[in-house]
């Protein structure tokens, strides 16, 4: 697993500063991370430090889901344990991604299992906020990767594990998405709301699984997620 760490222009020697980290997508199997750039390449200029994980997939590394989702667990602590010598704020870790890069990114937040076995577990894997785009949150048997999963789908699922003082959390989706029904992710936001969290989500009409990505539909909804996710750092204090 690889991390690719950008800064923003205008950082000081001596200064700190928010982090995004960025899963991509691609079902545990495949993608890469260019994915995200075109959004990492923004908000580095608005400030923030930048993580694209490149963590293993099965089509690549031959590796399970699970492997994925330690992966992910592991990336955080990294980032986490070493915040003094990579400048970050280690209170101020966003996590975001899309389709199972937004599972990994809530999943780091809410399941306790499938941790590297060489991970220093005092270290925390919980990001302060999560960005989630068309994010693949119920893996059981009316879910996505059930077969890849199977009896583990409710560990694996966050979905399945939302409990009171889970991260901030930005989601949006398609309702046309061939994934993800609405009422998976309506359901979600009304559980994580019960319980006290926040959770903001935000439907496209008509609009399929992938529709935020940069070079989509003229990148109408390439720059709206953009700029509700803007509005979404700025609410917590991330960016200005």
């Amino acid at each position: 697993m690889k991390l690719y760490i950008d800064y923003p222009d205008d950082m000081k020697a001596s200064e700190k500063r928010p982090a995004i980290v960025f899963y991509f997508g691609g079902g545990w199997i495949a993608g890469d991370i260019a994915h995200f750039k075109p959004q990492a390449d923004h908000f580095v200029k608005k400030g923030l430090i930048t993580v694209r994980v490149n963590y293993r997939v099965q089509g690549r590394h031959k590796v399970s889901p699970f492997v994925c989702l330690s992966d992910a667990k592991s990336a955080i602590r990294y980032i986490r344990k070493n915040a003094d010598s990579l400048c970050i704020k280690s209170d101020s870790i966003v996590a975001s991604g899309g389709s199972a890069g937004g599972h990994l990114a809530a999943a780091i937040a809410s399941i306790d299992g499938f941790n590297d076995a060489t991970d220093d577990l005092s270290v925390s894997c919980k990001p302060n906020l999560l960005v989630l785009f068309n994010p693949v949150l119920d893996n059981g048997p009316e879910g996505y990767g059930y077969d890849r999963v199977k009896k583990h789908y409710k560990e694996f699922s966050p979905y399945y594990n939302i409990k009171e003082g889970l991260p901030p959390t930005i989601i949006f989706l398609g309702t046309n998405d061939n994934l993800i029904p609405v009422e998976t992710m309506e359901k979600y936001r009304d559980n994580m709301l019960e319980l006290g969290n926040v959770c903001d989500l935000y439907l496209y009409e008509d609009q399929q699984h992938g529709f935020f990505n940069h070079g989509r539909n003229n990148n109408v909804y390439y720059y709206d997620t953009l700029n509700k996710m803007e509005r979404f750092l700025n609410r917590f204090g991330y960016i200005k």
